[in-house]
């Protein structure tokens, strides 16, 4: 029986050890610098347009006193509509950019920054979507005094941006339009495959939870952006990658299903996690061309 229970003990220690070493590694972000995300961009599309643009830098102060860098590319036309852009996780308002163009052909300005704990901003965890979510509903509210002459202003995110922008509905943010991007409806079964692939058992992740519970002062279920639309009236358009393997295009199809606004769902065949505007572009700018007819919002054509 001593020996049992020496095994037992032995078995809970590294069980409770392995939840906190997963918590942190689910919770800290490995963030790139912009040089790093730069770098990235430049080998991918072409980015010469943004130095030549006219930008206004700003620091926006968030609910719990935390710092967020953000800019604003201001259109050469100068119009009246505006579009805020989420970057994915360990991203910077740089990866934005590969949106940023379209938004700019469609006659928008386009407002970027870096997500809590990325880029400029000071370290932090994640809590993927929670505290990201407030930051994005104050940022927004910020903009709408800030820049009073946006007659049209909507949003737009990838991956943890999408579900950061998702999660903010709850909040009833005065935008027009919600473009959401391989975005997750939970993190649980993303982070469930995560374990798989590493050859753990998917269950440890409710093991992890409570250890960041304990050390972060959140559980993982409680990450949830597609609770954030019931009653949501914002229109949305969900994009992602047929062959998403990451997140997988399910998750949109289930916030598709969840919001009561209007809503439509894009898959873009071939393209994995992150890819879509990518791996089809001018596939992805129709997309968003026939959602803003669909829902009645200015674009040019």
């Amino acid at each position: 029986m001593t020996v049992l229970l020496w095994i037992l003990l032995a078995a809970a220690v590294l069980m409770t050890g392995m939840g906190f070493f997963l918590a942190h590694f689910s919770m800290t972000i490995r963030r790139q610098t912009l040089e790093e995300a730069r770098k990235w961009q430049e080998e991918h599309y072409d980015i010469s347009w943004y130095d030549g643009m006219e930008k206004q830098d700003y620091l926006y102060t968030s609910y719990d006193g935390y710092v967020l860098h953000a800019q604003l590319l201001i259109h050469p036309r100068h119009t009246d509509r505006c579009v805020l852009i989420s970057h994915g996780y360990t991203d910077n308002h740089i990866g934005s950019l590969k949106y940023t163009k379209m938004y700019l052909d469609l006659g928008y300005n386009v407002l970027l920054y870096d997500l809590r704990g990325h880029g400029e901003n000071e370290k932090t965890f994640c809590t993927y979507s929670i505290r990201e979510s407030r930051d994005l509903d104050g940022l927004i509210r910020d903009a709408r005094q800030r820049f009073p002459q946006f007659r049209v202003f909507g949003i737009h995110g990838e991956s943890l941006g999408s579900a950061t922008s998702a999660a903010c509905m709850q909040y009833h943010p005065d935008i027009d339009f919600t473009v959401l991007d391989c975005g997750f409806s939970e993190i649980t079964s993303v982070m469930q495959r995560g374990l798989q692939g590493m050859h753990l058992p998917p269950w440890m992740v409710h093991v992890a939870s409570v250890c960041a519970k304990v050390r972060y002062g959140y559980y993982f279920h409680e990450m949830r952006p597609v609770d954030a639309l019931a009653g949501n009236k914002v229109p949305m358009l969900f994009i992602h990658g047929a062959e998403d393997d990451f997140i997988l295009p399910v998750h949109s199809e289930r916030m598709h299903q969840a919001t009561e606004g209007y809503s439509a769902v894009h898959l873009v065949a071939g393209a994995g996690h992150a890819a879509s505007v990518l791996t089809a572009p001018e596939e992805y700018k129709k997309a968003v061309q026939d959602f803003f007819r669909a829902i009645n919002v200015d674009f040019d054509e």
